[in-house]
């Protein structure tokens, strides 16, 4: 009887020993959490990995859109859930700028979630409305710098397209105002009607528009031009060096999360960003595939909270 005893308790550690290191991981649904509604650049990206994770991985991971708070609702459950790699997290630059735009969160990016892996990165493009008399970065400059107060740009408080132009008003020296918005559709809706003069948008909703010739693109907001729109500079090709805003969105565990399956994961989204399918979708939304590692990943983590809390602060946005 005790040897019978013993040989079930050695087994039973054994099984506890390779659940708690992650060497049998997964071994059942994997959840990723979307911290926002369904539709956006997060949730597209999230779902696309989501459905080759399932078959690289051999076990449903499915996608759980948790909104509200700015993206801080949902990040702050998976912060508090257990570090099991179950329960992950699909998020990016909106939590990033959120540890320094907001007071009171539940959890803290850097102390509680581990990185794992950068999706994707996105820039956007500067426009502004075909009746200003601007065509580059330099003009926009110069006409706010002749006419301090009066040029306006729409942009939802906090987002990182309110504070790439922050970001221009700062560097440029120039003092252009911001109208604030709800959503990024009434912006461009609003841009176009000639209610606003100046916008920083995401791509894929502002690429119809200036195709149709109804708005002017002047630059792009990334280090390197967009393979969508090659022919519109960056903001540093256009005489303000150092600048860059890209969005970006990875996925993170619950700090605590074991080595082995941040590894793994880690692993196994790179491939997947590879697949065609992804790919091709990427290239629609005028995105560029990552999948640097957990210590690379961290270091730009890490980086991009001390970046946005610096232009918080000057810009002096504040949310509840």
């Amino acid at each position: 009887m005790r040897l019978w005893m013993t040989v079930l308790i050695s087994l039973f550690s054994a099984g506890l020993a390779s659940s708690v290191s992650g060497q049998d991981y997964p071994n059942r649904t994997i959840r990723v959490v979307v911290p926002f509604s369904p539709g956006g650049a997060t949730d597209i990206l999230a779902r696309l990995v989501g459905q080759q994770l399932t078959e690289r991985l051999k076990q449903p991971v499915i996608v759980e859109n948790r909104a509200g708070g700015g993206g801080h609702i949902g990040a702050g459950y998976v912060a508090k859930a257990p570090p099991d790699g179950y329960t992950l997290l699909a998020a990016g630059i909106p939590q990033a700028i959120g540890m320094s735009l907001y007071k009171n969160l539940p959890y803290q990016m850097e102390k509680d979630l581990a990185p794992i892996t950068m999706f994707a990165t996105f820039p956007s493009v500067i426009a502004v409305h075909p009746s200003l008399p601007v065509k580059s970065v330099k003009g926009l400059l110069a006409l706010a710098r002749k006419r301090p107060g009066e040029l306006n740009f729409g942009a939802v408080t906090g987002s990182p397209n309110h504070l790439a132009i922050v970001l221009l008003n700062v560097m440029g020296k120039v003092n252009m105002v911001h109208v604030p918005y709800k959503g990024g559709g009434p912006v461009v809706i609003d841009l176009v009607a000639g209610n606003l003069q100046v916008a920083a948008m995401g791509l894929p909703p502002a690429l119809g528009m200036v195709k149709a010739g109804k708005l002017r693109p002047i630059a792009v907001t990334s280090a390197q031009r967009s393979a969508v729109l090659p022919d519109v500079p960056t903001v540093q090709e256009s005489g303000v060096p150092g600048y860059e805003v890209t969005s970006w969105y990875g996925m993170f565990a619950p700090t605590g999360t074991p080595d082995l399956i941040i590894l793994k994961l880690h692993s196994q989204i790179a491939a997947s960003l590879k697949a065609k399918v992804i790919v091709d979708r990427l290239a629609t939304l005028g995105a560029e595939a990552s999948g640097i590692g957990p210590e690379e990943f961290g270091k730009y983590v890490r980086a991009e909270i001390a970046k946005w809390a610096e232009v918080v602060k000057i810009s002096g946005a504040k949310a509840d």
